[in-house]
This record gives C-alpha cells, structure tokens and sequence, in this order.
C-alpha cells in the first residue's frame, strides 16, 4: 500500500451533477493511502451529485493552484461540462503541467484537458461521448479503461468512466509514490 502522508490532492468537480463514485472511489481510495483530498468547484456549499451524494466543498476553482497540490483531477459526470470551455479549468490544467504535477481526469472530464490543450500527443481515454473532442485536440483516443502518459515532468491519468473509478484512483495513487 503506498504512503501518501503529506501529498496533497484536489478533486475538481461540477456543482451539480458530478458523478458521484468518480469522486467517492478515488478520494477515498487516496484518503486511505494518507493523502489530504480537497473537494474543489466552482462555488462553495453542499455538492450534488447525479446519483444523490452531498459532498462539502473546501474551495472554489478560483481559489486553487497548481503549485499547493501534488495531483489535480477533474470528475466526469455531466455536470462537469460547465468546465469545458471554463478558462480557470484550463489554466488550472496548463498550471499543472507546467509545476510537473500530477494531472488527471476521468469520464467526460477529460473533455476539459483536451480543450485546455494538454492532451495533444498523448494517449488518452474518455467517457466515448467525449472521444470526438479529444481526437480533435490531438489526443490518441484509446478508450481503455485507464491511460498513464507523461507531459514533461508530469503524468497524465485518463479514465474512461464510473466502472474505472478505483482504477483511476489506484493510478493516481501510484503516481503520487513514484
């Protein structure tokens, strides 16, 4: 089991309609392993997922930086697409790779780090709704369950739905002890 006392992670979902196990399994997951999870969207309150589950947000998007978190990963769901054209979803993305942090998404969230241009070259998967939208962005569609790629200093997580939450988590996981 990986040691992650002192790592650090945010959690990016939608206020409404985030998908409720692609942040339940991981977090929990990580929290488990010893890291501190924050639960970041785009105002403070009570999260609702699609499937009912209430989560405390800790803070907002405009509150986060790259440079306090050892990983950042972006839920899926459909209400995740309120970040897909979001410019802070996407300099929080660009910030990342650019600290050499771990950098993740699943579900249709991966859709933000295509149109945040952080996939182009990279192996990637996606909620298949979304696959047009990373092709497009230059990304290699695998639709597997999990991808591990790199940017520079930085893995790349991508995963393609609710079934692969504890994948995406252990991935995450092992990112963050190597």
């Amino acid at each position: 089991m990986a040691d992650l006392r002192g790592k650090r992670v945010a959690m990016v979902i939608a206020f409404e309609r985030f998908r409720d196990e692609e942040l339940l399994a991981p977090k929990s997951l990580l929290e488990r392993h010893g890291a501190q999870v924050d639960v970041v969207s785009s105002r403070q309150g009570i999260a609702t997922g699609k499937l009912g589950a209430k989560v405390t947000v800790d803070r907002t998007l405009t509150e986060v930086h790259a440079r306090d978190y050892d990983a950042l990963a972006f839920v899926g769901g459909p209400g995740c697409r309120e970040y897909f054209d979001s410019a802070a979803a996407h300099e929080l993305a660009r910030e990342a790779i650019e600290e050499g942090r771990v950098l993740a998404a699943i579900c249709s969230a991966g859709a933000i780090l295509a149109r945040a241009g952080v996939l182009s070259g990279l192996s990637a998967t996606c909620y298949p709704t979304e696959a047009e939208i990373l092709k497009e962005a230059g990304a290699l569609y695998t639709g597997q369950p999990v991808e591990r790629s790199r940017r520079g200093d930085s893995p790349v997580i991508t995963a393609n739905g609710p079934q692969s939450a504890t994948l995406f988590g252990s991935a995450i996981s092992d990112a963050l002890a190597n």
